[in-house]
């Protein structure tokens, strides 16, 4: 199980880590964007989204403190469903479906990083194939 929990962590971890690449290479368009949707500091915003993408993927796939990063994962992944996929807001039936979608996904993502969390945070080391055991727990 210690190998299907690496693969499982790789890929997952490989989503955010790509996204933390776009923050970084796209942070012009990705800002204005943002901005667009009434996030303040919108190019700060995206910079440091792209820092906790970045440090949370990392100690996901690393498995250097795994709680941690699942745990800044969820901290990012809800408050930008809501800030950045309020479909609610919407009045376009496409528009609202695609935001729907895209909140949806940020929220079952972040369910994802919060059971990722409790069990690294409760299994820790038990889970295997880690470099640093859970800092909560």
């Amino acid at each position: 199980m210690d190998v299907v929990a690496l693969i499982g962590r790789i890929l997952f971890a490989l989503l955010f880590l790509g996204s933390a690449f776009g923050h970084f290479t796209q942070t012009e368009a990705m800002a204005g964007y943002a901005g667009s949707k009434g996030v303040p500091a919108a190019k700060l915003a995206v910079l440091a989204g792209g820092v906790v993408l970045l440090l949370g993927g990392l100690m996901i796939l690393l498995g250097v403190w795994a709680d941690l990063g699942a745990l800044l994962l969820a901290l990012f992944l809800l408050p930008t469903a809501v800030l950045m996929h309020g479909f609610w807001k919407e009045t376009d039936a496409q528009a609202k479906q695609m935001e729907m979608v895209q909140f949806q996904k940020d929220v079952g993502l972040a369910g994802a990083a919060l059971l990722l969390f409790a069990l690294y945070a409760g299994y820790g080391a038990g889970l295997g194939l880690t470099i640093t055991g859970p800092l909560f727990g």
